[in-house]
């Protein structure tokens, strides 16, 4: 748990650091919507215990990733 927890940390302060790295903001905006999907992913499987559900985690994940397809899409536009 507490390796969740610290990766989820460093997560944040990746995004947070991605703001002020001096790339394009449509790039910029895609890696912070990648690191969320990484962050979603640590959540439900560690902190939701979904990791001993392997067909449960699989099948959230695809949502959350459609969805976020969605949004990076609809983000580039």
């Amino acid at each position: 748990m507490t390796r969740a927890w610290l990766l989820l940390i460093g997560l944040s302060l990746i995004s947070a650091l991605t703001t002020i790295g001096g790339l394009s903001p449509k790039i910029a905006g895609l890696v912070i919507l990648g690191l969320g999907l990484i962050k979603a992913r640590v959540i439900l499987s560690r902190y939701l215990g979904l990791a001993a559900a392997p067909g449960w985690l699989a099948g959230f994940f695809a949502v959350i990733g459609l969805w976020a397809i969605l949004v990076g899409g609809l983000f580039l536009i």
